[in-house]
């Protein structure tokens, strides 16, 4: 493995992931859900775009729709911290939150 890749491994195990998994092991839906969940907390831009929070991204792990959390937003923007992680929570999905 290089290192640029085991850097960025290193970095991606230290931010909270919540997973489109409930608590169950079920796939949960809408299967946008990602996508729809960082277009809530973006905010708008010139021409009708969207900003998106650069502590907050949608990716695919293994397979399965996520939304990367950078942990500092806990601090910086709590409200929006706990919207997110309020979200998980009330819809029993699996959150990965680092040591």
């Amino acid at each position: 493995m290089q290192a640029g890749n085991k850097n960025k491994m290193s970095e991606q195990a230290k931010k909270i992931v919540i997973k489109g998994v409930t608590q169950e092991g079920g796939k949960f839906r809408p299967s946008d859900w990602a996508t729809r969940l960082t277009n809530a907390v973006s905010k708008p831009g010139r021409g009708g775009r969207l900003i998106y929070n650069p502590k907050v991204k949608m990716a695919i792990i293994d397979g399965i729709n996520c939304v990367v959390i950078d942990p500092s937003l806990e601090s910086e923007e709590a409200m929006l911290y706990a919207f997110l992680i309020n979200f998980a929570t009330s819809n029993n999905l699996q959150v990965d939150i680092p040591e």
